[in-house]
């Protein structure tokens, strides 16, 4: 499809005018991609007919992000953090993470030969914990839940000094997670329709922010974790519970502040999905697909399995398969 004849889509909101917002563009994204070229994978784009995954559309194409570099897209953004610095203080870097980000972050600063410290909350798997060890991370378990992790880096980092990076709410973090969605557009053009698994907001951000409107990007969310959601609903971020199947990688509490605004005004809607939805869609993808993700990644395919997501006869779907950090026997 030719993104010049696209008529753009919007959640309706008004434009987004925030000095966030501007800061995250199609120049932004293309510079993150000459910055971390040579750090990261182009993942395949996996074009496959919907009548084959038996969903009523032209084509779904399963950009296969778990076989990034770190096992999800969050190399990219990481990446692109430290890329983007002048220096890096001698401490280093300090993140809370749920894990993904953490093994990202830990990946880059081994990559630039800096420190990196990660601060995690006790619902991190092992299979996690034990990637960031593998990854030369220093690992601190601060607190029950992300939010807690969170705070107790960031007293960290003004005690050492460290370089603070965020898991999704940085400008260089979802610049980076918009390289995805350049490599589809190169690949294969722009897709009718997307759909996005979100937790803090840095994928949906910076897949938003590259397409402008010219798609329509729906947000997946577990019901358990409704972030974007309940922040559409009520028209402005707000603290929600966190829980369920996949807490660990879409478990922030609030939706970023840099992706808010892009989010109003380019993401057409947001669905809430069962957790036995999610882990229904997540055995299926490995038994009919031989597709390993972790529950996060399985969002849109369980969205589009259980009919929550209907595209029309001639549309093609987009769906971004996040991660791959868990623990594989936990498949049928």
């Amino acid at each position: 499809m030719d993104r010049d004849k696209l008529t753009p889509t919007s959640a309706g909101a008004s434009p987004a005018t925030s000095d966030a917002a501007t800061r995250v563009d199609p120049p932004a994204i293309r510079a993150a991609m000459e910055r971390i070229r040579g750090d990261v994978r182009r993942t395949p784009l996996w074009r496959l007919p919907g009548a084959a995954l038996g969903i009523d559309c032209a084509e779904v194409w399963l950009k296969l992000e778990q076989l990034q570099v770190s096992g999800s897209f969050k190399a990219r953004g990481m990446f692109n953090r430290l890329r983007a610095q002048k220096s890096i203080p001698p401490a280093g870097v300090a993140i809370a993470s749920g894990g993904n980000a953490g093994i990202a972050a830990a990946l880059a600063a081994r990559a630039l030969g800096v420190r990196c410290e990660v601060f995690v909350p006790e619902t991190t798997p092992p299979s996690k914990r034990q990637r960031l060890v593998a990854a030369g991370a220093k690992m601190t378990v601060g607190g029950t839940s992300y939010a807690e992790a969170y705070e107790a880096c960031r007293a960290r980092q003004r005690v050492t000094g460290a370089l603070p990076m965020h898991a999704y709410d940085q400008s260089e973090v979802l610049a980076g997670a918009g390289t995805l969605a350049m490599e589809i557009e190169a690949e294969a053009g722009v897709p009718d329709r997307v759909l996005v698994s979100v937790g803090g907001g840095g994928l949906i951000g910076g897949i938003a922010a590259w397409f402008e409107g010219c798609t329509r990007v729906e947000a997946m969310e577990p019901q358990m974790a409704p972030t974007l959601h309940a922040a559409l609903a009520r028209g402005e971020p707000v603290a929600v519970e966190v829980s369920g199947i996949a807490a660990d990688s879409l478990g922030a509490r609030r939706i970023g502040e840099l992706a808010w605004p892009i989010c109003r005004q380019h993401v057409a809607a947001s669905y809430l999905i069962p957790d036995d939805l999610i882990a229904a869609a997540q055995g299926r993808m490995w038994t009919d697909l031989r597709l390993a993700v972790e529950p996060a990644a399985a969002l849109p395919m369980a969205a589009l399995w259980a009919g929550a997501v209907q595209p029309a006869a001639d549309e093609r779907v987009a769906v971004i398969l996040c991660g791959a950090n868990f623990d594989p026997s936990a498949l049928p």
